[in-house]
């Protein structure tokens, strides 16, 4: 379908070029809050807030679009002061693009406090036990009330590696159902964007019957749900490489819950364009610093005395040395305040963001000059010290599969 004949949206995606090479697109999403470049990565902001990052500190990585989640918004500020402040972007002062998850996905993670029917996702407060009824009509109400740019349909989720192939079937089936009824409640299409999404398990078939069916609605993006909940990444690469075959070219093809780095850019090579993950904010929690070589503890002695950035040439606020307006943090000084004081994970937050902001940014540039298939052949040969059988053989063979082989020399 051509970018004339889709139906009215509140986004434009701009395709500048494919990879002649793999399945990898760069494109220019417009969305209601400005423009993002695919393929891209958004940082979780779950509660509407990123932990450890002030607005500010967010939007100097270069982020224009990160993610807020509809369910705890529903229960903790409320629909009501979400009204009556004006929605999500003016209480967390944020000014550029916003994406919801519906809420489908703490039928996984909230399980033991969810019973889900035709009507609905009948949850327990995690706050104070109340029980509080999330149906597609409340999740677009809610998720209208926050005023995202791209908010998500309620999907019936199940986790990849339930042996229940019957449930896995209902659960696309209903998701089907339920984007009807969402688009049927959605009052603001002019302003907000709705994303189907597709689920299926690790079935190819049912994937394929999903996709079918969400195309079909022809709503402004897709999103490919359901994964990256403990699935062996084989798999998790045939779903992901089967759906991108059935999606429309000039529609945005987002993989939700995707952070680590090798996953990203295996899944941009797949065809795939945005990912959304926690675990950058998470693991700098844990004194863990993203880098190009690898995830290094900072908590461990042997930084006590390190007196280097915590990346070397890295460009963020953290690891710019003062010269540079940046603020010239060393890895002995997160090594000594990330155990005991918070700064030190709040600065890794930021270092760890910019890393996966920057890392798809380099993507895109690589894959916009026809060099993507070098771009990869040279981040694994970084990240694994040149070392090709450390390689994951999951991310060998399914690079094999787009025509790039990790293990042979340019």
């Amino acid at each position: 379908m051509s970018p004339a004949e889709q139906s009215p949206s509140a986004l434009t995606f701009d395709l500048v070029t494919r990879c002649t090479t793999t399945k990898a697109r760069a494109a220019t999403l417009q969305l209601p809050h400005g423009p993002v470049q695919l393929p891209m990565f958004m940082p979780v902001a779950t509660q509407a807030s990123i932990k450890g990052l002030t607005p500010k500190q967010l939007e100097e990585t270069g982020c224009k679009l990160c993610l807020n989640n509809t369910y705890h918004l529903g229960l903790k500020p409320g629909q009501e002061t979400l009204d009556a402040i004006g929605g999500a972007h003016k209480l967390q002062s944020w000014p550029h693009n916003i994406l919801t998850d519906s809420g489908g996905f703490q039928m996984v993670s909230l399980l033991e406090l969810a019973q889900v029917t035709e009507e609905g996702v009948r949850f327990l407060s995690p706050h104070d036990g109340t029980p509080m009824l999330l149906t597609p009509e409340h999740s677009v109400s809610l998720q209208n009330s926050i005023g995202s740019d791209i908010i998500m349909q309620l999907d019936d989720v199940i986790a990849t590696t339930s042996p229940d192939h019957a449930r896995i079937e209902e659960a696309m089936h209903r998701s089907v159902r339920w984007l009807d009824r969402c688009i049927e409640a959605h009052k603001r299409p002019e302003s907000q964007n709705l994303f189907c999404i597709i689920q299926g398990g690790l079935s190819l078939e049912l994937r394929k019957v999903c996709c079918r069916e969400m195309v079909a609605r022809d709503t402004p993006g897709i999103a490919i749900g359901g994964l990256s909940g403990g699935e062996a990444k084989t798999e998790y690469c045939k779903v992901v490489d089967t759906c991108t075959g059935l999606l429309p070219e000039y529609k945005p093809r987002y993989v939700m819950g995707v952070g680590y780095p090798e996953d990203i850019l295996v899944s941009i090579a797949l065809g795939a364009d945005m990912f959304d993950c926690v675990w950058p904010t998470r693991t700098a929690r844990f004194g863990n610093a993203i880098t190009n070589t690898g995830t290094h503890n900072l908590k461990n002695a042997a930084y006590a005395y390190d007196f280097q950035p915590v990346e070397e040439g890295c460009k963020c606020t953290c690891c710019r040395p003062p010269s540079e307006g940046g603020l010239g943090i060393t890895r002995a000084y997160i090594h000594h305040t990330t155990a005991k004081e918070t700064v030190g994970a709040h600065l890794l937050s930021i270092h760890n963001v910019y890393h996966l902001l920057e890392m798809v940014r380099q993507a895109k540039t690589s894959i916009i000059e026809q060099r993507f298939p070098a771009f990869l052949k040279a981040y694994f040969a970084k990240l694994y010290d040149g070392n090709k059988t450390k390689y994951p053989k999951w991310a060998v063979d399914a690079l094999r599969g787009v025509g790039v082989d990790l293990m042979i020399e340019e």
